[in-house]
């Protein structure tokens, strides 16, 4: 059976993650099908029990963090959203806005909801490179894997 909207299911998708929040989170199955997979650089899960656990530990080792979905692809039923992701360490420079932009790959249910979802961006540009300590080694290490 064809999904019968995908745009409308991306709509309501994209809505979803620019308004999350950790109450929000009692609703995941509303977005996510029961055998649901999730892969992003760091994790790899089934269920949406784990990916519940995935957005919980988000809002634990994060301050303010949110999804700006800046595009989005519609095909059938595949969806592929654009975003920037902004948040505040917990732990260090808690004063600067951090921004990672990255990408997700959706695979769509019949009834509209995500079966399967992937997430790309580069960890160590986006996220490694903005450390205190870490951030000065991987930054030299890209001067000269460059020079």
């Amino acid at each position: 059976m064809p999904l019968a909207d995908p745009r409308a299911a991306a709509d309501h998708i994209v809505r979803w993650f620019e308004t999350l929040t950790p109450d929000s989170l009692t609703g995941l199955d509303d977005c996510y099908t029961p055998d649901a997979t999730f892969k992003d650089p760091f994790n790899e899960v089934k269920g949406v029990d784990a990916i519940r656990d995935i957005f919980s530990h988000m809002y634990r080792a994060l301050d303010e963090p949110r999804f700006i979905v800046t595009g989005r692809i519609v095909d059938g039923e595949q969806c592929f959203l654009i975003w920037e992701f902004r948040f505040r360490f917990k732990r260090f420079d808690t004063t600067t806005l951090q921004t990672v932009r990255g990408g997700s790959h959706l695979m769509l249910a019949d009834d509209g909801r995500i079966r399967m979802h992937r997430d790309y961006w580069d960890a160590a540009e986006e996220l490694y490179e903005k450390l205190p300590v870490l951030g000065r080694l991987m930054r030299w290490l890209k001067r000269h894997a460059n020079s």
